[in-house]
């Protein structure tokens, strides 16, 4: 679930332009990805690289790959991206609580928002551990 609630809330806030001053002096095959959910990966990734160059690899391939399929998804699907985006994160949430209140721990984001920050690069941790890799 902290994939699919990182995913929706980079496509909620890709749904969100930056000024065409900005868009203008790109490269064309940048401007799709000239949003604010971008401006949020790379504040994030800085934060990642802060805390380990493993986990700031491993969330920089993650954020490309989250950033290539929220442009796939506002190309090819009908509704508009952040009809989309909401819907998954709707759901992703609903997940997280399910998950949570089976567990029978509070969210730990409801104490210091910083959390929402490291759920990601924990799940990444996760992956990091099963394959082996040191981080």
């Amino acid at each position: 679930m902290c994939a699919a609630y990182f995913f929706s809330l980079i496509g909620l806030l890709a749904s969100i332009p930056i000024p065409n001053v900005i868009t203008n002096a790109l490269p064309v095959f940048l401007v799709p990805y000239a949003h604010l959910g971008t401006l949020v990966i790379i504040f994030g990734l800085l934060y990642y690289l802060k805390l380990s160059k493993a986990l700031f690899v491993g969330m920089l391939f993650f954020s490309a790959l989250v950033l290539l399929t929220i442009n796939f998804v506002s190309l090819f699907v009908a509704v508009p991206l952040w009809l989309s985006m909401l819907l998954i994160f709707v759901v992703a949430w609903i997940g997280q609580f399910i998950g949570h209140n089976h567990e029978g721990k509070k969210p730990s984001f409801l104490k210091d928002l910083q959390f929402l920050m490291i759920g990601p690069a924990w799940t990444m941790s996760h992956l990091f551990d099963a394959l082996d890799i040191k981080f």
